[in-house]
């Protein structure tokens, strides 16, 4: 009885068991940083370009979901046409997108 307790308590001392408790976590945290950091990163970088190359008559969609053209730009905000004569001034990071379709409903 007495050598399994020696047998035990000698293997707590070997350096690589430390070591190899620690690869689940690091597989763990690859397969987060794959699967959700880097994929944020993207569209981050994208939306960022996406703002910074505005332009007027560009056709856009806000955040919201109101369809607009871009009538004025500033630094923090742009003005949006959205019917006839009925302009808005949105925050510039609340543009979500580009219209594809030349659809004007």
């Amino acid at each position: 009885m007495t050598s399994l307790a020696w047998a035990q308590a000698g293997a707590g001392n070997d350096p690589t068991g430390g070591l190899l408790s620690f690869v689940p976590f690091l597989l763990i945290f690859i397969v987060f940083y794959f699967l959700l950091i880097l994929p944020q990163q993207r569209r981050a970088k994208k939306q960022r370009e996406l703002l910074a190359a505005l332009k007027k008559g560009d056709k856009v969609i806000t955040s919201a979901g109101i369809w607009g053209t871009i009538t004025n730009l500033d630094k923090e905000t742009v003005t949006l046409q959205v019917a006839d004569n009925t302009k808005i001034r949105v925050q510039r990071d609340y543009v979500g997108r580009l219209r594809e379709t030349e659809d004007d409903s």
